[in-house]
């Protein structure tokens, strides 16, 4: 089992390139299933979760090939409808879109319940509300994947989400291109990936407006068609390194981003007390590791994002004062707390809230991340750290993170892989 060794107490300087979103990506390459056409999707991240996702492709007739490092041709005029293995599947809470892009193209979707990280329950029933809405009929069969059926064709409606899920948003999405007539989509995400979702798909021939406000009008087409299609950074990437810089001290330019996805990151840090500036494509974090407390209380977009909460938790454990992070979308998202106490983190979890009281420093320890974010927020804390940490659960981390040894490395951090 592969770890990571960190010695810790170094500042980060330079500059970090971000890859692609991975919350954009895994979406876009399941939606290539709707188009029955070749595509070249670019800035694709390095991740393992993407690897998984061409698998799965794979094994449902798509044809594969990366042509660039980070730009893969996905062929999918061969796919057919049937069931991914549930090997595949049931490691990935995205495979999920799979359904919406099989309903709208073959008027039928089988598809195994999907996995992922495992931080509370994440039901899928927005989605099914919103298949059911266009006509779908949705049950499960004997082997419990989730069998979609628009026998007579699915057609457009008016579809309120009871929460803004953004997996819901981009199934009905998927699903809604197809359909005839107009379908609506009321409290939708907003989220970048959702935009990005979006714009992909309209790329293909879709007609889709108002992504990125809460409501989202989709206009039924009859076929869509391949497409180029580069997909935007990946913010919660770039909000890890700004929280790493801050909390080792020191002064990073994190490059290839979108500064208005970062608001909430940015101006909390600003709030804090730490030199945050902008520029077109780039922003630079400056920290002399003397920033205050704060309060927290994760969002949808554009509030403050539930994914960059472990790592500010990790974070703020060396800030002056008192924190409370307060989790308002994944409830039991606070597995991290127990591995940051064995650093010598002051953190009490209580009735959905993370309250962190800041100690002068923390110490080395050998931990293990319970989710991908986790993992995140430990390798921070072993970055700030005194001494040495191990760190394990590092197939939660290769989920969203491309080549975070090799960008540590060059921001002058002591880190290896063993």
């Amino acid at each position: 089992m592969d770890k990571l060794r960190i010695r810790g107490g170094k500042p980060l300087f330079g500059e970090v390139t971000i890859s692609g979103m991975k919350n954009s990506a895994l979406p876009v390459l399941f939606g290539t299933v709707a188009t029955g056409d070749i595509c070249v999707i670019s800035n694709v991240p390095d991740v393992s979760d993407i690897s998984l996702t061409l698998e799965i492709l794979r094994s449902i007739g798509a044809k594969v090939r990366f042509e660039t490092t980070d730009s893969v041709m996905i062929d999918t005029r061969e796919v057919i409808m049937k069931s991914p293995p549930m090997e595949y599947v049931g490691k990935m809470r995205a495979s999920t879109y799979l359904i919406g892009a099989m309903l709208g193209r073959f008027g039928e979707a089988l598809v195994g319940y999907p996995g992922g990280c495992d931080f509370g329950v994440r039901p899928i029933d927005q989605h099914i509300k919103g298949f059911e809405h266009m006509g779908a009929r949705v049950e499960y069969d004997d082997n419990a994947n989730l069998h979609a059926t628009a026998e007579h064709g699915l057609h457009g409606n008016m579809i309120y989400l009871d929460v803004a899920s953004v997996g819901a948003t981009i199934n009905i999405m998927l699903a809604a291109v197809f359909a005839e007539g107009v379908t609506v989509i009321e409290n939708a995400a907003r989220e970048p990936h959702i935009v990005d979702m979006a714009s992909f798909l309209n790329a293909c021939g879709a007609d889709i407006s108002g992504a990125g406000t809460g409501m989202i009008r989709i206009r039924g087409v009859k076929a869509l068609h391949g497409c180029h299609y580069e997909l935007a950074p990946d913010m919660i990437e770039a909000g890890t390194y700004m929280a790493a810089v801050a909390a080792t001290g020191g002064s990073v330019t994190v490059n290839r981003v979108i500064p208005k996805h970062m608001d909430a990151i940015s101006q909390k840090l600003k709030e804090i007390g730490l030199s945050v500036t902008a520029s077109d494509s780039s922003i630079t974090v400056t920290s002399e590791r003397i920033y205050r407390a704060t309060t927290i209380k994760t969002n949808p977009y554009p509030g403050f994002p539930t994914d960059m909460h472990p790592q500010f938790s990790a974070m703020l454990a060396l800030a002056q004062g008192i924190s409370s992070i307060s989790e308002g979308i994944w409830g039991a998202r606070f597995k991290y707390a127990e591995e940051l106490k064995k650093m010598g983190a002051d953190i009490v979890v209580d009735n959905g809230a993370a309250h962190i009281t800041g100690v002068p420093s923390l110490h080395g320890a050998s931990v293990k991340g319970s989710d991908l974010r986790a993992g995140a927020a430990l390798v921070i804390a072993a970055l700030a750290a005194e001494g040495e940490s191990e760190i394990s659960g590092l197939e939660f981390l290769d989920r969203g993170y491309e080549d975070i040894v090799g960008k540590l490395k060059r921001l002058g951090a002591d880190i290896r892989r063993e």
